[in-house]
C-alpha cells in the first residue's frame, strides 16, 4: 500500500544523516587539499575589494576607525564561517547551504536555498567579469567601452549600454577549464592567490613606512584647507555609530569564503579539511583587511581618500609611483583570483540538485573521465557568460547580497535544529538506506500530542536527556518564533532608531520587551535535551553563536532596497516554476528509486 502524503509533509520531507561518520563515494575526483581549499576561499574573497572597501568606508563613514570596522565585520563572519564548519564536517557533500538545510528543515526550504546560492554565485562571477573589463578598460583610456559600444550598442533600459565581449570571453575560457580540470584549475588559482597576498604584504609593509600617527588625531576646529566630510575629526570622526555602520558595509567584504562548502566531495578528509580551511581563510582574510585599512589611513588623512582607487592614490600621494603600479597589477590578479572562486561553487550546487532530481538531471552528469560535472559547468558558463555580457556591475551588484545573507540564516537555523534534533536508532542511521529516508522535521507518522506534555517538555521538567519527537518539534517551533522576533527588532532598530536615542517611552517599551522575548526563547531552546558530544567540529555555546549570526543577517536583509527585493522577487518565480512543475515530481521517484536500489542491493545480500 503507497503511503499518501499531505502537501505539507511532501514539503518538509528531508534527508537523515549518516550517523557512521563514512564520507562516503563519490562520483567527483578528490583531489583538493587544505591548501587549495584555504586558497580557493582566500582568493574568492580577497577580490578588488581590498583594494578599494577600505577606502571608501574610511572617507564616508568610519574614518580612521575602518580597521574596528574590519574587525567587528570578520567577528560577524566568524559566526557564519563555524556554522559552515560544523556542516561541513558533518556533511561533507556538494551543495553547502542547499544540502544543509536538507538535512535539517526539508526540500522546499532546500530548494529556495540552492536556488538562491545559484543567484549568488551566478550574479558573483558576472559582477567579477564586469570588473575586470573596466579594470582594464581604465588603464586603456576607456578603448574597450568604445569598440563594444560601436560594435553592439544596446538600448534597453534595464541592460548595459553595451554587449561586453571581454567579461562574456572570461567566463566562457574560465568555466572551459575547469570543466576539464578541477586539479590543474586548483593549481592555477594557488598561484594567483599567493600573487595576490604577497602584493598585500607589501602593500602592508611599504605603507608601514610611509605612516604618520597625526592622520589619526585630526582637529576638526582647525580643518586643512580644501577639506571636506571631516567630521568630528579624530580616530571615530563619524562616531562610533560610523563605525558600526561601515561594519555593516565591510560583512559583504568577507563574503565569498562559503565557496569552500561546495567542494565536500571533491576534497581529501573533508570532515579535516573542510573546517580548518574555512577559519584559516578567514584570518587570512582578516589580516590582510586589517592590515591594508589601518596603514591606507596612516599614508594620508581620511577625509584625502580616493574612492574609485585608494591605493594607487596613497602611494602617490607619498610620491612611490613604482608602488603605485604594483598595486594596480595586484588589483587586476585578485579580480582574476575572485572569478576562479565565484565560478567554482556554481556546478557543484547545480550538480548536488540535479543528483536529488530538483534540477533537470543532465546537470548532473558526471564525466567518468574527468569525474567533474562537465555538462553543468558548461551550461553554467554559458548563461553566467550572458549575464556578464548584457548586465552593468551596478545593476549586479544589488543582487549579490540577497541569496548570501539567505544562506547564511539558513545555516545558523540548520545548526541549532540538528543540535536538538530526534535521531533514529542506531540500526537504522547505519543501513544504507539511511541517508535517503524520506522524513518530515515537523510532523510525525503517529505520536499526538497535548498540551500538557508540550508544556511540561517546553520548561523540560522531566530532565529528558535526549531528544524525542517532541523536543524536535519545540525547538523548531522556537527557533521560526525567534526569527520573527529578529525580524521586528531589526524593523524596530531601523525604523525607531531616533525615538530610541531620544529615549521615547513607547520606543524602549517595545525595544526591552522584544529583547526579553528574545532571551527567553533562547532560554527555553537551552532547556531542550541536546544530541550527544561528538567528536567532529562543533559551534560552541549553541543557541547563542548561531542565533547572533541569524540576527546579523536579518538585520543586514532589512537594509538592502525594494528593487532588490522585486528582482529577487522575479528570480523565485522562476524558481518556484521548475519547482512545482519539475522538481517536485522528480525528487519524489528519485527517493523512491534509490530506496528501491538499496532494498534490492539488501534482498541479492540476503540469498
Amino acid at each position: 500500500m503507497v503511503q499518501q502524503y499531505s502537501a505539507w509533509r511532501v514539503l518538509t520531507r528531508r534527508k537523515h544523516l549518516a550517523a557512521d561518520g563514512n564520507e562516503g563515494e563519490s562520483k567527483l575526483n578528490r583531489v583538493l587539499g587544505l591548501w587549495d581549499l584555504t586558497a580557493l576561499g582566500v582568493g574568492s574573497t580577497l577580490g578588488a575589494g581590498v583594494y578599494v572597501l577600505a577606502g571608501q568606508i574610511a572617507k564616508d563613514q568610519a574614518g580612521p576607525s575602518v580597521m574596528l570596522s574590519f574587525a567587528i565585520a570578520a567577528l560577524a563572519s566568524l559566526l557564519a564561517g563555524i556554522c559552515y564548519a560544523e556542516f561541513g564536517a558533518r556533511v561533507p557533500k556538494a551543495g553547502s547551504a542547499y544540502v544543509y538545510s536538507y538535512v535539517c528543515i526539508g526540500e522546499f526550504v532546500a530548494f529556495v536555498i540552492g536556488w538562491n546560492l545559484m543567484l549568488e554565485y551566478v550574479i558573483g562571477t558576472a559582477s567579477v567579469c564586469r570588473g575586470i573589463s573596466l579594470y582594464l578598460d581604465t588603464l586603456l583610456n576607456d578603448t574597450l567601452k568604445q569598440s563594444f559600444a560601436e560594435a553592439a550598442p544596446m538600448h534597453v533600459s534595464f541592460l548595459g549600454s553595451y554587449f561586453d565581449f571581454l567579461a562574456f570571453g572570461l567566463v566562457v575560457v574560465f568555466g572551459v577549464a575547469l570543466a576539464f580540470g578541477v586539479d590543474t584549475s586548483a593549481m592555477a588559482n594557488n598561484f594567483v592567490t599567493c600573487v595576490n597576498i604577497f602584493i598585500l604584504g607589501f602593500v602592508i609593509i611599504a605603507g608601514a613606512i610611509k605612516a604618520d600617527f597625526s592622520n589619526w588625531t585630526v582637529d576638526a576646529s582647525a580643518p586643512p584647507e580644501n577639506a571636506t566630510n571631516i567630521g568630528n575629526g579624530g580616530f571615530f570622526p563619524f562616531g562610533f555609530e560610523g563605525t558600526l555602520r561601515g561594519a555593516a558595509t565591510c560583512f559583504f567584504g568577507f563574503v565569498g569564503f562559503d565557496c569552500i562548502a561546495t567542494t565536500g566531495e571533491e576534497v581529501r578528509h573533508p570532515r579535516k579539511n573542510i573546517p580548518r580551511s574555512i577559519l584559516l581563510s578567514l584570518l587570512i582574510i582578516f589580516l590582510c583587511y586589517f592590515g591594508v585599512s589601518t596603514v591606507l589611513t596612516l599614508m594620508l588623512p581620511y577625509y584625502e581618500q580616493d574612492v574609485n582607487a585608494p591605493l594607487p592614490y596613497a602611494f602617490e600621494y607619498v610620491g612611490w609611483p613604482v608602488a603605485m603600479w604594483i598595486v594596480t597589477i595586484g588589483g587586476l590578479v585578485g579580480l582574476l583570483a575572485s572569478l576562479f572562486g565565484a565560478l567554482f561553487p556554481l556546478p557543484r550546487v547545480m550538480y548536488s540538485m540535479a543528483q536529488d532530481g530538483l534540477l533537470f538531471r543532465f546537470l548532473g552528469k558526471v564525466s567518468p573521465r574527468f569525474q567533474v560535472p562537465v555538462t553543468g559547468s558548461i551550461v553554467a558558463a554559458l548563461f553566467t557568460a550572458l549575464i556578464a555580457g548584457l548586465f552593468d556591475l551596478a545593476q549586479l551588484v544589488n543582487l549579490l547580497s540577497i541569496g548570501t545573507l539567505l544562506a547564511y540564516s539558513v545555516v545558523a537555523i540548520s545548526i541549532t535544529i540538528l543540535r536538538y534534533m530526534e535521531y533514529c536508532d542506531a540500526e537504522e542511521q547505519s543501513s544504507p538506506t539511511a541517508a535517503i529516508t524520506e522524513t518530515t522535521s515537523l510532523t510525525t507518522r503517529s505520536a499526538r500530542f497535548t498540551w500538557s506534555s508540550m508544556c511540561t517538555q517546553l520548561f523540560n521538567v522531566h530532565r529528558v536527556p535526549e531528544p524525542n519527537q517532541l523536543s524536535t518539534r519545540i525547538v523548531g517551533v522556537l527557533t521560526t518564533l525567534f526569527c520573527l522576533l529578529s525580524l521586528g527588532l531589526g524593523v524596530l532598530l531601523m525604523q525607531a532608531y531616533p525615538a530610541i536615542k531620544s529615549q521615547k517611552p513607547w520606543a524602549l517599551t517595545l525595544l526591552i520587551l522584544l529583547i526579553l522575548l528574545i532571551a527567553l526563547v533562547l532560554l527555553l531552546i537551552c532547556l531542550q535535551p541536546r544530541e550527544a558530544h561528538s567528536r567532529l567540529f562543533r559551534v560552541p555555546f549553541v543557541p547563542v553563536v548561531p542565533a547572533i549570526s541569524i540576527f546579523i543577517n536579518i538585520y543586514l536583509m532589512l537594509q538592502l532596497d525594494s528593487w532588490t527585493w522585486i528582482r529577487f522577487g522575479v528570480w523565485m518565480i522562476v524558481g518556484l516554476s521548475i519547482y512545482f512543475f519539475y522538481g517536485l515530481p522528480n525528487s519524489y521517484r528519485e527517493m523512491r528509486r534509490q530506496r528501491a536500489g538499496w532494498q534490492k542491493l539488501k534482498y541479492s545480500e540476503q540469498f
